[in-house]
């Protein structure tokens, strides 16, 4: 029985695209939590394999399940969930994940213990080798890249202590319904990669803060639906966390951003030379030429999409709590360098 209060309702929402083989463990795992009170629903973004019959046979009677005709990106299938949930927290949840037992409940009684807390972190390993580390919570790149805190590190107890961090990563975290009403919802032009960070950030400007809980434990099978090293994946980084630089970025560091994104593409191309780190593996697998043109377009998109993000911009800075003060505070402790970014995989 869980040792807080009340069992608010929480809403476990599952973006899945041809994800059939995925879902038995990600959805049967969601049944066995401890926690009581909560629902499960499912976006199926147009997927061809048969995963909305597998659904319909396996989980009708658990599941609220939401059709969509093509593949609407995950921040607007993750949206139109949370649009029909009716829970006082929503939970989202990758279909390449596996959770244990107690992930709700560990969530929910932190989230419970301070209304200033809108999001929760959970600690997240990967699949295929339970003892190392996918995602400890996020950090950020003062280019407005991100990645996981302690990405591929052996999990030896260096994060199981309960503590503040940036934002949490939407492939397992819990955000909280009133956050989401006064901040808003995903960014639905981002389409998949950083729109956590997009609405992480947004939130913590807006003062709301965000927990890791490392008693809330996943485990993930990295990006079976794209692939670690596709090319719409590259693409989809590089253009989104230019409009995450743009959108909530003081101007002081986006004006010398250029300098640490220069940085960070030599020790890229170096990799890439060398066959270390991703891009290194992007190279392997597909070559130089064609990451250079993925880079090329993803300028070129986010540079469309400019004068919708400066509009967005200054919305949100009317409405920002936090101070460029506190933003830099930030990029100092929640940092991570041009050396992992570019060289660890």
């Amino acid at each position: 029985m869980e040792n807080y209060k009340t069992l608010p309702l929480l809403s476990v929402i599952v973006v899945n695209y041809n994800g059939k083989k995925l879902l038995k463990r990600c959805l049967s795992s969601i049944k066995r939590q401890t926690y009581s009170n909560f629902e499960i629903i499912v976006v199926d973004n147009g997927s061809t394999d048969g995963s909305v019959e597998f659904i319909k046979r396996e989980y009708s009677d658990s599941v609220r399940l939401i059709e969509n005709s093509r593949n609407l990106g995950f921040g607007k299938g993750n949206n139109q969930g949370i649009v029909i949930s009716k829970g006082e927290y929503v939970a989202l949840l990758n279909n390449d994940t596996e959770v244990e037992p107690s992930w709700l409940s560990e969530l929910v009684k932190v989230a419970q213990s301070d209304k200033r807390i809108g999001m929760c972190a959970s600690k997240i390993l990967l699949g295929d080798n339970q003892a190392q580390i996918d995602v400890a919570g996020h950090l950020i790149y003062p280019d407005g890249l991100n990645r996981g805190r302690g990405h591929l590190e052996q999990d030896v107890g260096q994060y199981d202590t309960k503590e503040e961090v940036l934002f949490p990563s939407a492939c397992a975290a819990i955000y909280s319904r009133d956050m989401l009403d006064e901040v808003g919802l995903f960014d639905e032009d981002f389409f998949a990669y950083g729109d956590d960070t997009d609405i992480g950030i947004r939130a913590r400007l807006m003062g709301w803060e965000c927990v890791y809980v490392p008693t809330a434990i996943v485990y993930h099978y990295r990006s079976a639906t794209l692939g670690n090293y596709a090319p719409l994946k590259a693409y989809l980084v590089e253009r989104n966390r230019v409009w995450v630089l743009l959108k909530y970025f003081p101007f002081s560091t986006i004006m010398v951003s250029p300098y640490f994104t220069l940085k960070r593409l030599i020790l890229q191309a170096y990799g890439s030379i060398m066959n270390i780190g991703a891009a290194g593996k992007f190279s392997e697998e597909f070559s130089k030429m064609r990451l250079l043109l993925i880079l090329i377009r993803a300028y070129i998109s986010a540079f469309v999409g400019l004068g919708r993000v400066l509009r967005q911009r200054r919305e949100i800075m009317k409405r920002r709590k936090v101070s460029n003060i506190d933003f830099r505070k930030w990029l100092r402790e929640f940092r991570i360098s041009a050396r992992e970014l570019a060289l660890k995989e």
